[in-house]
């Protein structure tokens, strides 16, 4: 049994980078077109693109991405998200999976996926070739951090008045009401009073959703798929980009969770804080509605992936494969001749 789980471990995302490095440098991979493969910034030779890698139309148009892929797939989840909300707030009215739903998609997508991708780049060039392919996943974790840090400031005012309006019926119709009602109560702390829960409940969530789907992306194409990802047709490459979702969502969902109950909570609460809140709800409390939840999210995180990248395919954007190690890192190993 513990030979099996010892090279499991060994797999895994978060395994120190030089002995990740010298496991990847050591095992014989299928044979690829030397040019197809150029680390974090690497994109087929061959193929034409709309745009080069890193600049401002790359990036406004993974904003767009990230606006249709978080946008479509919030239209189908706001019902479920009032019930969730109203059994976090009303527990006995809503006891299980039976009658709500637990989701949260609170998202902006312009600014999550198209600063996401100016961080890594960012972050990336600041490292220098070898050292962001050693340390690629504290790489994905800050781009994915420091994108949700600015989205968050964005967001929380829509996220108190979307709970406020979800969990106290007839408070407001829509944000046009709720939003001056809200300042005129409370002023603008009103407003921001949840954004520190806020980034506690999304960071995490983000950096799990960029980090996990960037690991899992390189794991599938080396461990589950049969070829090279430059043999893959764009379809294929599709179908691996929701597995990867999904399962980056499954995560997203179980580190965000008890933070997200606090802030749907908080909320509605007048005069609480989050430390008050956390202590009424109790263990038990914040975890609540987990399950359902891992089933909406992962769905969702699959099909927000799967059409941002489907977004890159249809605007033929450069759309970089899984990292190798750089030739001048094998070299200082002493793994090519």
């Amino acid at each position: 049994m513990f030979s099996s789980i010892a090279p499991l471990a060994r797999h895994n995302p978060f395994y120190a980078p030089h002995f990740q490095l010298v496991q990847d440098g050591v095992r014989k991979r299928p044979a690829e077109a030397p040019a197809t493969r150029r680390g974090l910034a690497a994109a087929s030779a061959d193929e034409e693109y709309s745009c080069e890698y890193g600049s401002l139309k790359f990036y406004a148009l993974c904003g767009v991405g990230g606006v249709l892929s978080c946008g479509l797939t919030h239209t189908g989840v706001v019902p479920l998200d009032l019930v969730k909300c109203r059994m976090q707030v009303d527990p006995q009215k809503y006891k299980s999976i039976f009658n709500g739903f637990s989701v949260t998609i609170n998202e902006d997508g312009l600014c999550k996926f198209g600063f996401y991708e100016v961080f890594k780049i960012l972050y990336g060039n600041m490292l220098g070739e070898e050292n962001a392919y050693l340390w690629r996943t504290s790489l994905y974790l800050a781009a994915s951090a420091s994108a949700e840090f600015f989205a968050d400031i964005a967001l929380a005012p829509m996220e108190a008045a979307k709970v406020r309006i979800q969990t106290q019926p007839g408070y407001a119709n829509t944000l046009r009401q709720a939003l001056p009602k809200m300042f005129a109560e409370e002023g603008i702390w009103a407003f921001y009073k949840g954004v520190a829960p806020l980034w506690m409940r999304q960071i995490p969530y983000t950096m799990m959703k960029f980090a996990c789907f960037e690991r899992t992306v390189e794991a599938l194409y080396k461990y589950v798929v049969p070829k090279p990802r430059s043999e893959c047709t764009k379809g294929e490459q599709l179908v691996v980009t929701f597995v990867a979702g999904y399962i980056a969502g499954v995560f997203c969902a179980i580190v965000s969770h008890p933070a997200d109950s606090v802030v749907s909570v908080l909320n509605k609460e007048k005069g609480s804080s989050a430390s008050q809140v956390l202590m009424r709800l109790g263990f038990k409390g914040v975890w609540k509605g987990l399950f359902a939840r891992i089933i909406m999210i992962g769905t969702l995180t699959a099909l927000q992936w799967f059409i941002y990248d489907s977004v890159k395919v249809y605007f033929r954007l450069p759309r970089p494969p899984p990292p190798e190690m750089p030739e001048s890192l094998k070299k200082k190993l002493g793994l090519t001749e």
